[in-house]
């Protein structure tokens, strides 16, 4: 079996610290520029964004509308193989419970996320 999961998990961890973790614009731009693919997809419950720009600006929306406290967490290690990986991850204070957990899905191609599903628990999950 072919896998790649410590390349998975560097990705993903990185999305999530670097990515959606990060509250400063320029340097939020500057990763997705480095982890994700010009024409890359985002895909939200709720929503679909395409490419660099319109990405950024769905995690500037998603951190403007949570408490500046809020940071979210890996649960384990991404895994991942044949060009798929998931990362379950926490999202509250640093010290408290979590307000959310969720799981990203990536299809990444040529050590660049191509698409990112982001799954929400339902609450008490």
């Amino acid at each position: 079996m072919t896998s790649h999961t410590g390349d998975d998990d560097r990705i993903l961890q990185a999305n999530l610290k670097r990515v959606f973790g990060e509250r400063d614009a320029s340097l939020r731009a500057a990763a997705i520029r480095d982890l994700y693919s010009p024409d890359a997809v985002l895909y939200e419950p709720d929503s679909i964004k395409t490419g660099h720009d319109a990405i950024g600006q769905a995690v500037e929306d998603l951190l403007a509308s949570l408490p500046t406290a809020f940071v979210f967490s890996p649960i384990g290690p991404a895994v991942g193989h044949h060009g798929l990986a998931r990362l379950r991850w926490r999202a509250g204070p640093p010290d408290g419970p979590a307000a959310v957990t969720g799981t990203d899905v990536a299809r990444i191609e040529a050590g660049r996320i191509a698409t990112l599903h982001v799954f929400i628990d339902p609450p008490g999950a």
